[in-house]
């Protein structure tokens, strides 16, 4: 009995201890954050913007790019900044085109020069946007160059919009094309004799089916084959006609590309020099002789150029105060129940109230929605709808402008609108609803744990613990089933066609931009410039002022959100520092799995979301 009480007084005194280093560990953190956000706040409006003299801007993105940049740490950037590093952060789409055309214009600005190394793999949409900035440069009579040591997909398309791509001897461009991969769990599932029962309408309504099988059904496959190679042929043709070559010569068959190869001796970068993907395979000395010669030669042994990171922010806007605002609002991500401010997801009640700002303000004569999304919560989808209706009884016409995504929930909010705009390689459509719901009775049972009580009615006790009646499970569908019958008649009503037709289209099937014009899903082809134009000319205003209509976090959600941000990435580090690097992408695809369905809070367990969207190859 004593080295009982012995043993018990070690475990107490291991807590005691484990509880004061844990609470020195947060009072520390706390005081170094807020000694960080008082640094920054101190020294970040001291920085003066660089001013460019006669330089070419060098396009050295780092990061992903996005529609609306989240909110990014002070303690970070305090951090990167006395490390001396560049801090890699998120890049606003319509911040560099709006930089790369202000350039354009800037006599200051001699060229432009495309360093994409660190930039990270990006839908087709987007490039294309950036792209035409690109082209509208070279219009300008401004030389525009490229140079890698190696270039991803998404690097090379925009390096072949260059007069001149450079690449290193050694380097290589790697072409692999669009998949959509995910994984299954059906399996697993079973030997953890868990549940799943699914609920859905829609024979390409394929969301469900990593919990309800082992591989891709062949409806999936049909309808993800199509859409897949459209995106492709965009991206190889637009890359053969920038580099005048035959774009077969982009898809090689295997045995085809193996043969090239031999002949080469496995040189990559000199069957891209034989392919025309690139035009002069340099040393990084002998690049710079270029730059010299094309730009001049700076102090500092370089050749005379200013980073876009130096170079955005002395970019003003263009556009002249006006009383006549068109205002803008981005739904960019999963859209979720609530007034949550997770990064990555629509909140419905937040966005929901952005638009009504809008609609309050009388300077407010049109709103542009700008959709970037899977979907996700019904509920959710309907709440932001809703308020687009109420602009349009307001007499304030919306259009949407769809990005790299407007699926699912995402056409949902997008349905109603006076016009709705899509590029040809936006992925939308994917109408259909679902509902999934995982029960762990058999487990608990070989454990040796039951469930058994009374209740008031069929529905009081449902939950993962115990057996799903069948009664319960028809409730269920038959919720589903309406919930599709109400988005299929959203459809119908608002984009002019039969109940019959719209079922016909949906059915959870997803289609490019360019199909959804034929099948009247979408009004017109065109970029975010023609969602402007478009509300420009519905509300009749000769002169306007884009408003930016954006949630704005409190100082204390701020500090809050700047240190569990630090909190979450020392957590990462240990957590994957466990974690054999030959198995980490398959952990990071079981968790962005779990982080999908942990956001998940539909309160009627309703879904409109397009898993396929998410999981194709940038």
């Amino acid at each position: 009995m004593k080295m009982l009480f012995k043993g018990i007084g070690k475990i107490f005194r291991a807590l005691w201890k484990l509880l004061s280093f844990t609470r020195q560990l947060v009072l520390n953190l706390f005081f170094l954050a807020f000694i960080g956000i008082i640094i920054f706040a101190f020294t970040q409006g001291t920085e003066e913007p660089v001013q460019a003299t006669k330089s070419a801007l060098v396009l050295d993105l780092a990061g992903p790019i996005v529609e609306q940049r989240s909110i990014i740490s002070p303690v970070d950037q305090l951090t990167s900044n006395a490390l001396g590093r560049q801090q890699v952060q998120e890049n606003v789409l319509f911040d560099i085109v709006d930089t790369i055309r202000h350039a354009s214009t800037d006599n200051n600005i001699t060229g432009l020069v495309l360093n994409l190394k660190d930039m990270a793999g990006t839908n087709l949409t987007k490039l294309r946007y950036i792209a035409k900035a690109i082209n509208e440069f070279k219009e300008a009579g401004k030389p525009v160059y490229a140079f890698g040591d190696n270039f991803n997909q998404s690097q090379y398309y925009l390096a072949s919009y260059a007069d001149k791509v450079f690449m290193s001897p050694d380097g290589g461009v790697l072409l692999t094309g669009y998949g959509s991969y995910t994984l299954y769990y059906k399996s697993l599932l079973d030997k953890l004799d868990v549940n799943t029962h699914v609920f859905r309408v829609g024979t390409y309504k394929s969301f469900v089916e990593p919990y309800t099988r082992d591989s891709m059904s062949d409806p999936a496959r049909e309808a993800n084959t199509a859409w897949l190679n459209q995106l492709w042929g965009a991206y190889t043709q637009d890359v053969a006609t920038n580099r005048q070559i035959d774009a077969k010569a982009l898809s090689p068959k295997l045995d085809d590309f193996i043969t090239q190869l031999k002949a080469v001796n496995g040189d990559f970068a000199k069957l891209t020099l034989n392919m025309g993907l690139v035009d002069e395979l340099v040393s990084r000395p002998q690049l710079l002789q270029n730059l010299v010669d094309a730009f001049g030669s700076d102090d500092n042994d370089s050749f005379k150029h200013i980073s876009y990171y130096d170079y955005m922010p002395t970019v003003v806007p263009t556009d002249l105060p006006s009383s006549n605002k068109i205002a803008v609002v981005v739904a960019s991500g999963a859209i979720v129940d609530g007034d949550g401010r997770q990064q990555g997801t629509v909140a419905g009640d937040s966005t929901a109230a952005m638009l009504r700002e809008a609609r309050l303000n009388d300077d407010v004569k049109a709103v542009i929605l700008r959709v970037d999304s899977p979907g996700g919560s019904a509920f959710a989808s309907e709440v932001i709808r809703n308020q687009v209706d109420a602009l349009k009884q307001a007499g304030k016409p919306v259009i949407v402008s769809m990005s790299s995504l407007a699926a699912s929930g995402g056409y949902w909010i997008s349905s109603s609108a006076d016009k709705i705009i899509a590029q040809p390689t936006t992925i939308t459509g994917s109408i259909g609803i679902f509902a999934i719901l995982t029960t762990f009775e058999k487990g608990l049972e070989k454990m040796g744990v039951y469930n058994d009580g009374v209740g008031t009615t069929p529905f009081a006790g449902v939950g993962v613990t115990r057996e799903l009646p069948e009664g319960v499970a028809q409730v269920f569908q038959l919720g589903v089933e309406h919930g599709y019958q109400r988005f299929i008649g959203l459809v119908s009503q608002y984009r002019n066609m039969s109940l019959e037709q719209a079922d016909h289209i949906a059915q959870g099937r997803v289609w490019t931009g360019k199909d959804a014009l034929e099948l009247g899903l979408v009004d017109q082809l065109g970029d975010f410039d023609d969602a402007i134009a478009e509300a420009a000319s519905l509300a009749k205003l000769d002169s306007y002022e884009l408003q930016w209509v954006t949630e704005e976090l409190t100082p204390a959600e701020l500090f809050l959100q700047n240190f569990t941000a630090k909190i979450n990435v020392h957590l990462h580090n240990i957590l994957w520092g466990q974690v054999p690097s030959a198995l980490q992408p398959v952990a990071h695809q079981v968790v962005t799995d779990l982080t999908t369905l942990n956001n998940f809070n539909d309160p009627k367990g309703q879904y409109a979301f397009c898993l396929n969207c998410t999981n194709s190859e940038k």
